[in-house]
């Protein structure tokens, strides 16, 4: 057994134990952490990335990153469960799995709040998508002793980048009345490289989880836009159907969508991230190391941005007000 004391000016604590490798259930942080928006979400976004790194839908390394979500969820004491599926692609069965933590609220009906772990096998996935990852943990355990007015499910998505599979599984195994008694879905998606963060959302009444998320983002002095619609596939505060909320928008559940991205470059659709060097996801960039030093300031401030909205957003949602 060997033990490691890594001192950090977040007084950062990780404690690894070696059995032939590292074991993701040994690491804790300091509690500090918690308490400055984003520090948390930077160590998990970290130790993803960087510590496990590819994450491939039906690699040991996605294995890895499974355990680690689910033995943060549990030191935070949530009732935690991991949901296993296997899937058929290109004539190959592969197993994969989500992580569902259930925090209970002051109302039965509920909030699914969900992020992927998996990535694709260039880069690190530090954007995409350590990082919404790592912010949903944070925010669930700012949370986990804080009354919230629902519910809350929190997922972490097995395979998305191979046709959202985790997502998929979980919303169609959903019964009718868990689908009623669902006030919305969150879903948090490569945060950290994007020019601009963005808060997406369904049209119509529907969009109120968005809306309601901008005025948060407007009272906290956070720089949290929409898509300007631009793109007339895309209207004004939407998005398309390529992330893990797609699932649950199919089933009439109401959503809600943070990316960092620019709408406003390429074809405007979202999908060049950056005007310097254009899309960071799915590509060899994904790293903290080449974010960080590309675009100096740019990991702490979203991070800690989306931080404090998720946070917010939570703790105060009313899905009978959209009133601005």
């Amino acid at each position: 057994m060997q033990k490691r004391v890594v001192a950090s000016i977040l007084a950062l604590i990780l404690l690894i134990v070696t059995f032939g490798g590292v074991s993701a259930q040994t690491v804790t942080y300091h509690p500090s952490l918690v308490h400055k928006p984003g520090a948390m979400a930077y160590e998990h976004t970290k130790y993803l990335s960087q510590e496990i790194g590819r994450r491939v839908a039906g690699t040991a390394a996605e294995r890895e990153a499974e355990e680690y979500v689910r033995s943060q969820f549990e030191r935070m004491s949530f009732e935690t469960e991991v949901q296993e599926f296997s899937y058929v692609r290109r004539g190959t069965t592969t197993e994969s799995s989500n992580v569902i933590a259930y925090k209970p609220g002051r109302s039965s009906e509920q909030l699914i709040v969900g992020a992927h772990y998996d990535s694709v096998n260039v880069g690190l996935g530090a954007d995409d998508n350590a990082s919404g990852v790592a912010v949903m943990m944070e925010v669930a355990e700012k949370l986990h002793k804080v009354s919230t007015p629902y519910s809350i499910v929190f997922i972490a998505f097995g395979a998305e980048e191979v046709g959202l599979q985790g997502s998929n599984y979980y919303a169609n195994n959903m019964t009718e009345d868990e689908i009623s008694n669902t006030v919305g879905m969150i879903n948090l998606d490569s945060l950290i490289a994007g020019d601009y963060m963005y808060m997406h959302g369904s049209e119509g009444e529907d969009g109120f989880i968005r809306d309601q998320a901008l005025n948060i983002a407007d009272k906290k002095k956070l720089d949290i836009r929409i898509n300007p619609g631009l793109n007339p596939r895309y209207p004004e505060g939407t998005t398309g159907d390529w992330s893990d909320h797609a699932p649950f928008k199919r089933l009439g559940i109401p959503y809600g969508y943070m990316e960092a991205t620019n709408w406003e470059i390429g074809a405007l659709d979202g999908y060049d991230q950056t005007e310097k060097h254009g899309g960071i996801w799915h590509t060899n960039m994904d790293t903290l190391e080449f974010i960080e030093r590309e675009f100096p300031g740019r990991v702490e401030k979203h991070l800690s941005s989306y931080s404090i909205l998720l946070t917010d957003l939570l703790k105060f949602m009313n899905k009978t007000s959209t009133a601005k």
